[in-house]
């Protein structure tokens, strides 16, 4: 089951937890053209410094670069880092919008992933960490992974 779940994932922003903190996630889809639907299977797509902004009642995934493999289609200019739309409820992102309204939160995307055969992105409502929660998770990091090896050694 854990392997299957694996599998799914396309790709994760791991900066993302480490930045900020994640207060709910949502699964979105994803407006994609069809050689991003094949850059995507072969695991092309990075999501650092990705992050959603909301125009005109729509949600925007904003800074995602999905590289275009080689063989894909001559006829057809491949913009790597266009804006592509998020599919959400009116509710949800009336509700995305009323959050980031507040002071300090803002949408990143957390990972993409299949489901049923589509592409999915799981974005985060999330509140930036100052500086010393930074080095607090570094600590808490470093404690967790020298304990394992204290225990190995047992």
């Amino acid at each position: 089951m854990n392997s299957k779940k694996e599998k799914s994932i396309i790709a994760q922003n791991r900066r993302a937890k480490f930045d900020y903190h994640i207060d709910k996630e949502i699964v979105a889809g994803i407006v994609l053209e069809g050689w991003e639907v094949k850059s995507l299977r072969a695991g092309k797509l990075q999501l650092s410094d990705t992050y959603v902004r909301i125009k005109a009642q729509e949600a925007w995934l904003i800074g995602a670069l999905i590289n275009p493999l080689l063989s894909a289609s001559t006829h057809i200019y491949a913009d790597p880092t266009r804006s592509r739309k998020l599919l959400l409820d009116k509710k949800e992102i009336n509700h995305l919008m009323g959050l980031t309204e507040q002071k300090g939160y803002t949408i990143v995307a957390l990972r993409a992933l299949w489901q049923k055969g589509k592409a999915k992105i799981v974005i985060g409502i999330a509140k930036g960490k100052k500086q010393h929660d930074k080095r607090q998770t570094i600590k808490e990091r470093d404690w967790q992974r020298e304990k394992a090896r204290t225990l190995v050694r047992q």
